[in-house]
């Protein structure tokens, strides 16, 4: 969806979401869930109508990768320590276990980088760097294939 926000982000007018399915390659439904999921959140805005589609609600500058991410995934951490180290024939006692494992540690200081980075990246600092990517020309392609029924 990072990949539609960046779209959203080179349109004036609302982009239908089959429209958006249809440049990334990605299933209707799929497309149309994630968007509902982004409108949730506040990140982008649906009109109906002939010429209805998704809008972005504010500047891509101002929307992080992280707020989408979370739009879409969750804002759960992707490791959950279930207190191995309590179980098993060497299973220590809950007493013992005063503070977190070195591995829940290790796995909550790596979600916090990845967090930070994706929260000081915008969609618009995505749009910047896709169109260096391509020597310039990616975002005027958007644009223009946008512009075209």
């Amino acid at each position: 969806m990072l990949h539609s926000c960046v779209t959203l982000s080179q349109s004036r007018e609302p982009v239908p979401a089959a429209r958006l399915a249809e440049l990334h390659g990605t299933p209707p439904a799929y497309t149309a869930k994630h968007l509902q999921a982004l409108s949730r959140a506040g990140i982008v805005h649906s009109t109906a109508g002939q010429v209805g589609g998704y809008i972005l609600t504010r500047s891509a500058s101002a929307i992080s990768v992280l707020e989408v991410v979370h739009a879409i995934d969750g804002d759960q951490p992707a490791y959950r320590c279930t207190e191995i180290r309590q179980r098993g024939p060497l299973g220590i006692p809950e007493t013992q276990c005063t503070r977190p494992c070195a591995i829940a540690r290790a796995m909550t200081v790596a979600q916090n980088a990845w967090s930070q980075a994706l929260a000081r990246t915008s969609i618009a600092d995505l749009a910047t760097d896709i169109d260096s990517d391509s020597n310039g020309t990616a975002m005027a392609d958007v644009r223009q294939w946008l512009s075209t029924p």
